[in-house]
């Protein structure tokens, strides 16, 4: 892959997404946007891959989409946007069975808070924020914002924020539910590590199903689940993990997961 707006490096079973457009706080053009695309679709293929840490270059993680880069089309039709650039990249983002560590370096406004809240686990900075800023332009929320808030949030927090657009801090966000940790500039790079860590070295076959489990039970009645939970533990009991979570169990050492 050529990439000159989003930065990609694996290491080990750790793979690093960065947008690289710190210019303009990482906001998305159509380069962005499909090369986000591209690395997301070979992340899914690549088997060494465990766990993926997505975050911003420079001092946001992304102000969402640049208003700039499409000051001059005529008639662009917002809705073919959404469906060929940033509807893919949400849905790649929760189709994926890896763990998507969200690293909130900085702002995320708009689409870009969008792409936060898509991911499974937010470890924030302590000065990182996010807003929902489309109705500022008179616009409303997209990129899976109008799906996300109401499920991590309160109806009534996700109104406000979606239609006044304060800026949440990440101590808020952390307060109302929206994120996982926040932290400061001595512990932000050690956290993210040690949160990598342990997904670089779990059982991933399993958490893959699990984050399948967890979509689908947004959308589904008890049985349904039931019944799902029973199919995704057959799986999951014919894994080579769960022979050796048994076996380390019985032998009382730590298991040596392979993701199988």
């Amino acid at each position: 892959m050529e990439l000159t707006c989003v930065n990609y490096e694996k290491n080990g079973a750790v793979a690093h997404v960065t947008l690289n457009r710190p210019d303009v706080f990482n906001a998305f053009n159509d380069e962005q946007s499909y090369e986000l695309q591209s690395v997301l679709k070979a992340i899914k293929k690549d088997a060494e891959v465990r766990v993926v840490v997505l975050t911003g270059a420079g001092k946001a993680f992304c102000s969402g989409q640049d208003l700039k880069a499409i000051a001059n089309s005529k008639n662009r039709s917002l809705s073919d946007s959404l469906y060929k650039r940033y509807n893919p990249i949400i849905k790649a983002m929760r189709e994926l069975p890896k763990p998507i560590i969200c690293r909130l370096n900085g702002v995320a406004a708009g689409a870009g808070a969008s792409l936060a809240l898509a991911c499974d686990f937010i470890v924030a900075h302590e000065k990182s924020s996010l807003i929902e800023v489309f109705v500022n332009v008179g616009l409303v929320p997209d990129s899976g914002s109008s799906y996300f808030l109401p499920k991590a949030i309160s109806p009534a927090r996700a109104f406000e924020m979606a239609t006044m657009a304060p800026k949440v801090s990440a101590q808020q966000a952390l307060d109302w539910g929206l994120i996982n940790r926040v932290c400061s500039d001595d512990n932000f790079d050690e956290t993210i590590n040690q949160i990598t860590e342990y997904y670089a070295s779990a059982p991933t076959k399993s958490i893959g199903m699990i984050k399948g489990m967890l979509n689908k039970a947004a959308h589904s009645d008890l049985d349904t689940m039931l019944q799902y939970e029973a199919y995704c533990q057959e799986i999951a009991g014919r894994s080579k993990d769960y022979k050796e979570g048994v076996s380390s169990f019985n032998e009382k050492r730590k298991p040596n997961f392979t993701g199988n």
